[in-house]
């Protein structure tokens, strides 16, 4: 088992620094997180990292093959690296960071999949992504619709998170309107890991490393297997019939070869595939979602000239779903809807050099490219189970074509400036909805067949910050960003219904604005760490779920709503105002046991809607599914051997379901806990709990009132062995 990233959050001088991990007799080679301070990191002139000093105990990240060093722009902004550790599922372990949200707090295991998008410091509204979402610098988000394929990451292969908030990502491409999370895949030498674990209704999860050098490359190979029976989502005193357990089956393969082709020019190409079964817990909800990514890149760190990153990807999804009808008293369910065959592609190529122009400058430029293309085919108003009475199919593609700049400079051995910009030119093009009826009087009868002008724009955003350190133990950082969104082809052209409720889509949707600032303070010693940020930020434009009407009718776009539902419509609101703070802190416990840290962080965030026309019934009101309050702790001792014990709690406060803040979810507190025995160098058997008490963390609730919840209790009992 390898040890967690301790990587302390919001803290301008923290060090990645390799110790042992389990299994393993020698540290491996250490990398510098992001700073040059003078009693912390030392980033090389050779583009290597080493250490100085440091502030605490920090543990392993393996590094061999990459991207160019961390900028040093970064000393401005607030980052952190969250623990990617091997017992929690990839989104899960990014919600330990203060302001980093999915749209709906269930996970991959139970949730829709079209409800996992990944935002931060409140800037949703709905489940589209506002985060940039990368693997190796390739972006993640569902070309179609925005969301993101959680299970597509839970093999062994990543290595560690970095999470930058606030938006005008700059040199990271378009649409981080509320920033960015990278995740980074690891290099193992010649390694076999493997681990197997069952849970509560009949869970499995597995999982196998391959790693191995060929010549003076490193080739690695990951695999993963998820399954469980599931748990029933709706809460036990609204159950009937219907309700039964949501089963879902998950499983992923990622390759990656890494090799040098000159003395400074090295080769990496990824190959990753997944596949994601899952049901809402009734007839008629299954879901398929799978996809594949390529990508190529070639990285020159040159001791002493020109370095540069050469990027160029694929991106290939499907996604299938189906909607049941439930019955007002749950013992019946008709199938409403179906989206048979959502297919989508992501193509793209980034380039950024960096020329030497001094010791204490840094200068990167480049460009970048993306094209999204993908469709929507749907069948709906269902006669009976099996026989739909009208189809839909819709769809488009979107480009962006970017330039960027970004210059930083340690004006002082105390101060360090950054400040760039990027300029870029989107298209939204071939636009279409069609809608047929399917069945007698008139089948093949069109309904609807619309045709969309295309559209182009240009959109300038920058950001810029300082850093400053003003005692030995205290540093000072402040930013401040311009960054846009363009809508996704699902938010432009397709209308969806949950439930009774029908939304509809809008072709005439605008790009997104943020325009933000930030200010934080940074204190650390040997044995603590505490980062404070507090920001504001402002997002014009945002693409939001207006409620307009209550049914019975006939609407635009969507057709009949019955009475138990209501009609809206994806807008552009004026805006919505976030602000908030953050708080992370770390504590080195040696003192009371040796290996053992705590962590505690929390997020207040304070996001109103500003509207007027359509949607003035929202304005002053909080934007869907945003709490004001998040807090989570946690308490870790392990030794390198990889025994240890562990215990995480969080808390999520309230928020609401709908625009209209009518819906409210309650807040909720969950424990989760694990203890691990390595029985020798090769073996390590593993016990851990999820939701320890149960808690009903409520995700949605329906116009009729009715509330689901999010994973139940489950314990785990595991082995793990690695080979070297």
């Amino acid at each position: 088992m390898k040890k967690s990233i301790f990587a302390l959050p919001l803290l301008a001088p923290v060090c990645l620094v390799s110790s042992p991990a389990w299994g393993q007799t020698e540290p491996v080679e250490s990398n510098c997180d992001r700073f040059n301070s003078e009693s912390n990191c030392v980033h090389e002139a050779n583009g290597s990292n080493s250490l100085k000093t440091g502030p605490a105990p920090i543990s392993v990240i393996d590094v061999i093959a990459n991207a160019l060093p961390q900028p040093i722009s970064d000393r401005a902004y607030s980052v952190e690296f969250p623990d990617l550790e091997d017992h929690v599922r990839v989104e899960n372990a990014l919600r330990s960071i203060p302001g980093i949200q999915q749209f709906r707090r269930s996970d991959a295991r139970s949730a829709n999949p079209t409800s996992q998008g990944i935002t931060i410091r409140g800037l949703g509204g709905n489940a589209s992504s506002r985060a940039v979402l990368s693997l190796d610098g390739v972006p993640q988000a569902d070309p179609f619709g925005g969301w993101v394929a959680w299970p597509g990451y839970e093999a062994l292969a990543l290595d560690f998170a970095k999470v930058t908030r606030g938006g005008g990502s700059g040199t990271e491409g378009s649409g981080a309107i509320a920033g960015t999370v990278e995740l980074f895949s690891k290099e193992v030498g010649n390694l076999i890991d493997a681990g197997i674990a069952y849970g509560s209704r009949n869970s499995v999860e597995a999982d196998v490393l391959f790693g191995r050098e060929l010549g003076q490359g490193q080739l690695t190979i990951s695999v993963n297997y998820a399954r469980g029976d599931g748990f029933i989502p709706i809460i036990e005193s609204q159950r009937g019939d219907v309700d039964r357990q949501a089963e879902y089956e998950q499983a992923g393969l990622a390759v990656r070869f890494a090799a040098p082709l000159t003395d400074t020019i090295e080769l990496q190409t990824n190959i990753r595939a997944f596949t994601d079964d899952r049901e809402r817990g009734f007839a008629f909800s299954e879901n398929h979602n799978d996809g594949a990514d390529a990508s190529i890149r070639l990285v020159n760190r040159s001791d002493d000239g020109w370095q540069w990153s050469a990027l160029g990807y694929v991106q290939i999804r499907n996604f299938d779903v189906s909607f049941g009808g439930v019955a007002a008293d749950r013992n019946s369910v008709n199938r409403v809807f179906e989206q048979f065959n959502v297919p989508s592609t992501g193509l793209g190529a980034r380039l950024e050099l960096r020329p030497p122009v001094g010791e204490n400058v840094e200068l990167r430029f480049g460009g970048d490219w993306r094209r999204t293309e993908g469709e929507t085919n749907e069948n709906f108003f269902f006669l009976d189970n099996d026989t739909p009475r009208r189809s839909r199919n819709a769809g488009g593609s979107t480009a962006t074509y970017g330039a960027f700049i970004e210059a930083s400079i340690e004006a002082s051995d105390a101060l360090t400036l950054t400040g760039g910009g990027r300029i870029d030119f989107w298209t939204i093009n071939d636009g279409f909805r069609k809608e047929i009826e399917l069945i007698n009087p008139f089948p093949g009868s069109i309904r609807t067949d619309a045709q969309f002008a295309n559209r182009d724009g240009t959109e300038f955003t920058a950001r810029g910050g300082f850093a400053f350190d003003a005692a030995d133990e205290f540093i000072l950082r402040g930013a401040a960003y311009l960054g846009w969104r363009l809508p996704t082809l699902n938010e432009l052209f397709r209308p969806f219904r949950v439930g009774p409720d029908a939304t509809a889509a809008n072709e005439l949707l605008e790009p997104e604005r943020v325009k933000g600032v930030e200010l934080g303070a940074d204190w650390f010693s040997d044995f603590v760490s505490i980062g404070v940020t507090a920001f504001y930020n402002q997002l014009d434009n945002a693409v939001a779920n207006v409620t307009l009407d209550a049914g019975p009718g006939l609407f635009p776009g969507v057709g009949f709503v019955s009475g138990a539902g209501v009609f809206r419509q994806r807008q552009n609101l004026d805006a919505i105002e976030s602000k908030g703070i953050e708080i992370s802190s770390s504590f080195d416990l040696k003192n009371i046991a040796p290996n053992l840290v705590a962590r505690a962080a929390y997020s207040y965030i304070d996001a109103e809607v500003d509207a007027s026309g359509d949607a003035t019934a929202v304005n002053g009101l909080r934007p869907a599914q945003i709490p004001r309050h998040n807090a989570s702790a946690s308490l870790v001792w392990e030794r390198e051997n990889g025994s240890g014990a562990s215990i995480s709690l969080r808390y999520i406060g309230n928020q609401f379901e709908d625009d209209q803040n009518t819906r409210r979810l309650d807040d909720a507190f969950t424990v989760d806990g694990r203890l691990a025995f390595a029985v020798n160098e090769q073996l390590l058997v593993e016990g851990r709990v999820e939701n320890l008490f149960n808690a009903d963390v409520e995700t949605t609730i329906s116009s009729s009132n009715i509330i689901e919840r999010s994973f139940a209790r489950t314990f785990w009992i595991g082995l793990r062995t690695k080979i070297e």
